[in-house]
């Protein structure tokens, strides 16, 4: 297929690459440009507008960074591809968005899918994402091959915003479970317990997570780099509080989403994994 990709961060650039080695022509756009350049060696066309890059594509997929900046990307969208094209937002993004894309493009004669995704930098590289999608049942199916490049776990969901519905919950948990990461390891610290046998010990039990087998490694390694940015991990946080607003109240999510907004303050640009700090920091 012709695909045309918007946003090549941390995710999207791993995301695209699987594309292009799975037979299929891609054009990129990056809103800074030069973060993208080097994909012209793997035979990417890096353009220079997102309506160059979509203008001839049977499917555009997008992967940044906020509600905000998918809005304003699909504007662009809608009126620069070909009726009958397909759309994929793996942004994590808001469910109410989601369905007021839906709608748009149905009334441009488009079909879009919202399939946000989990696993992080490594599950990209390694195409092992799990994938959860809303829309059209039909487009799933059709977009299914591809989406069989990115992921080893694709879920259809339900009807438009199903998709970051399911995201939503994905994020809840795993603010619980990066929480007890870090707990457990300053508690090991404090005890004077050697944290990597720790580790080991207790991550075939019930207390084993994906968060104890591959994030504490990095943990271990004083690996901060983002798999997952710390800011983004915020934004995701605020959707699902502002999903639930009057509806019933989450003092996990929202306990977790104040020590990540105070270690934000200087460690935006970090991992997730670094809430470890603010369990080692003096209150």
């Amino acid at each position: 297929m012709k695909i045309a990709w918007i946003g090549t961060g941390v995710m999207g650039k791993s995301m695209l690459l699987h594309l292009v080695h799975g037979g299929h022509s891609v054009s990129a756009y990056n809103r800074t440009k030069a973060k993208a350049l080097d994909l012209a060696k793997d035979g990417v066309k890096v353009c220079d507008s997102i309506e160059e890059c979509v203008s001839d594509a049977e499917l555009v997929c997008t992967m940044v960074g906020y509600p905000k900046d998918v809005a304003e990307v699909y504007q662009k969208i809608f009126p620069s591809v070909q009726v009958g094209t397909i759309l994929i937002d793996f942004t994590t993004s808001s469910p109410k968005l989601a369905q007021q894309l839906y709608k748009e493009a149905k009334n441009h004669g488009l079909d879009i899918l919202d399939a946000p995704v989990s696993g992080g930098d490594s599950g990209a590289k390694a195409a092992t994402l799990s994938i959860m999608v809303g829309g059209d049942k039909k487009i799933f199916e059709t977009v299914t091959p591809v989406l069989s490049l990115l992921g080893n776990s694709l879920h259809y969901m339900g009807e438009a915003g199903s998709g970051q519905h399911t995201k939503a919950c994905n994020q809840i948990a795993v603010a619980g479970a990066v929480a007890a990461m870090s707990e457990a390891i300053v508690y090991a610290e404090q005890n004077h317990l050697d944290v990597e046998t720790m580790l080991e010990a207790i991550k075939g039990g019930a207390a084993g997570s994906w968060q104890i087998a591959n994030t504490a490694p990095r943990v271990l390694r004083k690996d901060f780099a983002p798999g997952f940015y710390i800011h983004h991990f915020i934004k995701d946080m605020h959707i699902v509080q502002e999903e639930m607003a009057g509806k019933v109240d989450l003092p996990m999510l929202n306990t977790v989403c104040e020590m990540y907004e105070e270690l934000a303050q200087t460690e935006g640009n970090n991992g997730t994994q670094a809430l470890v700090h603010y369990y080692r920091t003096e209150k």
